[in-house]
């Protein structure tokens, strides 16, 4: 948080309650942490863990993350996995699927060649 210029002066810190599953403990205990950073306006909401002081460093975790992705832009390890994970859900091109028709094509004919020449094994 020091190397991005984060102040604890510059959060606003709440416990709240959380939500989903987990019945009559989740509704009483407030271990969802929200965090706010009051320069940019960034608000962060956490309830990965049981714990409160797990979830208060995941929530500040995730918020250098944020600001770092906010800072470098498309350099930032983030947002790179996530673009490499669009490119890898992406629709192939008709030329490339064309070239995979022909190479399972000529593989095809080479295992053919394998055979016995009278055909019956």
């Amino acid at each position: 948080m020091a190397a991005l210029g984060i102040t604890e002066d510059d959060l606003v810190e709440k416990f709240i309650l959380g939500s989903g599953s987990g019945g009559q403990k989740i509704n009483k205990t407030s271990s969802c942490v929200y965090l706010k950073h009051l320069p940019s306006g960034i608000e962060i909401k956490c309830q990965a863990n049981r714990s409160r002081e797990m979830n208060r460093y995941q929530a500040r975790r995730d918020l250098c993350d944020s600001l770092d992705e906010i800072r470098l832009g498309k350099a930032s390890a983030r947002q790179q996995a996530f673009e490499k994970i669009r490119r890898q859900k992406r629709q192939r091109s008709r030329r490339s699927k064309q070239r995979s028709v022909a190479d399972k094509r000529h593989h095809s004919k080479v295992k053919n060649l394998r055979k016995s020449p009278g055909g019956m094994d």
